[in-house]
């Protein structure tokens, strides 16, 4: 169990309310586990009950557990909308059961046509339509879509109107009373409009005058003793009642933007973001906050948005705040001139914005009260670690940071490791895995100069992505040598970046920092030093375990593997016909197309891959499941 982590008196924080909890694992910090819960209280806790015969599955898993965290949510509906979305966010790798491509349902509603239709849908387009959802049930949408046909009389065909007016006859939802239709070219637009509109206010929520409707005929039908006709309005409000239940935690407009709150209690403060990308919540942050002696509120959020968008390297199109700022149009124009584009900065006041704002608050305020011991000690080790390192070696701002590592085993099968830490986490989304393509035997400055190169040479192509983003400084396990190839390759790319060696003993423990050409000695001590070890630790952990996982698995082979084009026929003629892959990059490409089973196409590859001439995509630049 992580050491900062006491599990026993966490488990005495956790609120007896709906929400989702987040299980990581102790040796890497990565999530394994995601789930929600009606009571987290009581969920989270049967987890490290000693209960016989739960499965050996869980078991493991618990046994791997470091630390879980948790989101608090206003309903159950929310607590599972929020779980969809983070496992597709994460993949943890204990939710095998839930690695499908499930989608909720919306309704959606044309409103950019004449006569608009209802319909059930299961994806947002950015279309003339409105979307009302996610809801967790389909059968319920359905029988609500079925019920506003029957209230409103709209139509849910496909036919195009008004070009198809009159083309054929009116289907059966005519006769039944569930369509007014359209397709006869007889109904007045505006009218069918105002049904429309009314249709809308209750899927909007007010949906009280159709209930109670609903109600006035179920009693008719039970005063009539037509016990059969009153059951089928009773399940019809049943399902009306059960999809109008609100949840906040995917939108419709499928913009980005981070949620913002803030929890104050004398001095300390914390501050609750929310991060909503393409319309869901696939995470949060929270920070700790001195607050000074007389600030306010909105001073206080005001001097957190200038602290953490001056230094994040994304900045959404829309921050909702709890709150209006003191400098707000100041701090938009900022945000505007870093982000390139426009950026808006809101105070939502009703609907679902000012809901999920409240959930941000609440989370805060949880935080707050029952964490705040706990992520003192968590930034002193991440961000105040950071901050040691930045100070250390006189650099201006220190955001992301990257480190290098080469494995093999004398010289075999060479792979290298890139491990990213921003804001002194690691970010294992950016991890990446490197096959060395042209170097032989036990050369570790020859490979880590091949894996610097290609990967820098990578953000000069590309825009977006892991490689696009460039780190602020770079950690290299050894010292002056491997500190002397970093700089080397960058100077030849023409980037700038501080890197900084780790000095070594006579025992192989990291004494010193090398930057700048001098020896800076660093404090064994202090956070500064153990997050560099972490860093450090991590780099070999993921190196040795990508060659592990290769070599365990029967595949490590050829560099020829990894050729688009080259399969096992090709690959098996080619180390036929070549000793050595020297020998093989020396060829002529017309010579290697005259090799049994290969073409000009394919020789063409070869030639290409082994000399440089093309950075393939293949799995091992590629971030994934050790």
């Amino acid at each position: 169990m992580n050491s900062d982590f006491d599990l026993d008196e966490e488990l005495k924080k956790l609120p007896h309310l709906p929400g989702v909890y987040i299980m990581h694992d102790e040796a890497s910090d990565e999530i394994i586990y995601v789930g929600k819960a009606v009571d987290l209280h009581n969920r989270v806790r049967s987890y490290f009950r000693k209960i016989v015969g739960r499965g050996p599955q869980i078991d493991l898993m618990v046994r791997q557990i470091g630390r879980f965290e948790y989101i608090v949510t206003d309903t159950e509906l929310e607590a599972l909308v929020l779980e969809n979305n983070l496992i597709k966010e994460h993949d943890p790798r204990y939710n095998t059961m839930l690695k499908d491509d499930k989608t909720y349902p919306f309704i959606k509603v044309t409103v950019g046509e004449m006569y608009p239709r209802i319909l059930l849908c299961r994806s947002v387009k950015k279309d003339k339509a409105k979307y009302f959802g996610p809801y967790s049930s389909s059968y319920a949408v359905r029988e609500t879509i079925d019920l506003l046909r029957r209230v409103f009389r709209l139509r849910s065909c496909n036919r195009q109107l008004p070009r198809d007016a009159g083309a054929e006859r009116p289907c059966l939802y005519y006769h039944m009373k569930q369509c007014d239709a359209p397709c006869t070219g007889k109904v007045d637009p505006e009218a069918y409009r105002r049904q429309v509109d009314e249709a809308l206010r209750f899927l909007g929520g007010n949906y009280e005058p159709v209930c109670k409707m609903l109600e006035e005929k179920m009693l008719q039908a039970s005063e009539r003793m037509d016990f059969e006709e009153a059951a089928s309005w009773r399940d019809l409000l049943t399902s009306v009642r059960h999809i109008t239940q609100k949840q906040k935690i995917t939108s419709t407009d499928e913009e980005d933007k981070d949620i913002i709150a803030l929890a104050v209690d004398g001095m300390e403060a914390v501050v609750q973001v929310f991060f909503v990308r393409g319309g869901k919540l696939l995470g949060r942050d929270h920070f700790f906050v001195r607050a000074g002696l007389e600030e306010s509120r909105e001073t206080i959020l005001q001097s957190f948005l200038e602290q953490y968008y001056s230094g994040t390297l994304y900045i959404p199109r829309e921050l909702m705040l709890e709150t209006a700022v003191p400098d707000q149009e100041v701090l938009e124009q900022w945000l505007t001139q870093k982000k390139g584009q426009r950026v808006y900065i809101r105070v939502p006041k009703k609907g679902a914005k000012e809901k999920l704002v409240e959930l941000a608050a609440q989370n805060a305020q949880l935080v707050l009260s029952r964490d705040r011991e706990r992520i003192r000690r968590e930034e002193g080790r991440t961000i105040g670690a950071v901050k040691e390192i930045r100070d250390l070696l006189g650099l201006d701002g220190v955001w992301r940071m990257e480190a290098y590592d080469i494995s093999n085993i004398s010289g075999y099968d060479s792979v290298g490791s890139m491990v990213v830490f921003e804001k002194g986490k690691p970010k294992r989304s950016d991890y990446r895995k490197f096959r060395i393509k042209t170097v032989t035997g036990p050369n570790d400055y020859a490979s880590m100069e091949e894996v610097l190169s290609r990967r820098f040479a990578r953000s000069l192509k590309e825009e977006e992505g892991s490689f696009a983003c460039l780190p602020d400084l770079i950690l290299m396990d050894g010292g002056k040598g491997q500190v002397g190839i970093a700089e080397r390759v960058l100077e030849d790319l023409g980037l700038s970046i501080p890197v900084c060696g780790m000095v070594k003993d006579d025992r192989h423990r990291t004494r010193g920092l090398y930057y700048l050409g001098r020896e800076v000695p660093i404090d064994t001590r202090s956070e500064g030093f153990k997050l560099i070890t972490r860093i450090q630790d991590e780099a070999h952990r993921f190196a040795i375990t990508y060659h592990q996982n290769l070599r365990s698995k029967g595949q490590v082979h050829s560099v020829l593997d990894d050729i688009p084009g080259i399969g096992p026929a090709r690959r098996k003629a080619l180390m036929k016909a070549y000793p050595s892959i020297d020998a093989l990059r020396e060829a002529p490409e017309e010579e290697l197309a005259q090799v049994p089973s290969m073409n000009a196409a394919a020789a063409a590859a070869v030639v290409r891959y082994l000399r440089g001439e093309e950075e393939a995509e293949t799995p091992m630049d590629k971030p994934g499941k050790e």
